[in-house]
């Protein structure tokens, strides 16, 4: 099946490889470009895809080196860590390895002003989409969402965040299905909240 995805591929690299950096909004979509681009051959161009694609979290900290945002956003904010940025591109610690604590997502919402991070009894806890993990098991798929959920509701959080979108449009459809009262915003979305005035 990934075979047939290889003009996909092919046309990404056809698009992309004449720009310095390539920056994704989605953790899982960096991830794939980096491990899963190995079925193409292993020419300079997608060499060089593979390794100039970064998620919009290491862009910020690791390229630009972001010490500073403007913006402010004075509500309670859970931040939902996704799978594929934790444990793929290592944005943050996860329980399961012993480390020192970090989170590169989470340093770059401390520098927004106003905002207030809750703490999670399960900070790293998948949120259960997956891709087609939701289609093939989605019973299972929709009761991990609603734990997610219900980890950032008990502890009072106004809106979900995370740097990867499938994990947020999971969460707000069960959100909106549950007539639950939570927002649903992207990392980036709060970054810029009050940056253009």
């Amino acid at each position: 099946m990934e075979k047939e995805a290889k003009p996909i591929y092919e046309n990404f690299v056809a698009t992309f490889q004449e720009y310095d950096w390539i920056v994704a909004p989605s953790g899982s979509c960096t991830y794939h470009v980096r491990h899963h681009y190995d079925i193409l051959e292993q020419t300079d161009a997608v060499r060089a895809i593979r390794s100039k694609t970064v998620d919009l979290v290491e862009f910020l900290v690791d390229v630009l080196k972001v010490e500073k945002i403007s913006g402010r956003f004075p509500h309670r904010v859970g931040l939902h860590q996704s799978c594929h940025g934790l444990r793929g591109l290592r944005l943050g610690q996860s329980s399961e390895l012993v480390a020192p604590p970090f989170s590169k997502t989470k340093y770059l919402l401390e520098l927004v002003a106003g905002i207030q991070i809750v703490p999670l009894n399960r900070p790293d806890e998948c949120c259960g989409f997956g891709g087609t993990f939701a289609i093939n098991e989605p019973a299972i798929s929709a009761k991990m969402g609603k734990d997610r959920i219900a980890d950032h509701l008990s502890h009072g959080a106004e809106y979900i965040t995370s740097g990867d979108m499938s994990c947020l449009m999971h969460m707000q459809g069960l959100i909106k299905r549950n007539k639950q009262v939570l927002g649903v915003k992207h990392l980036a979305e709060i970054l810029n909240a009050g940056m253009s005035g």
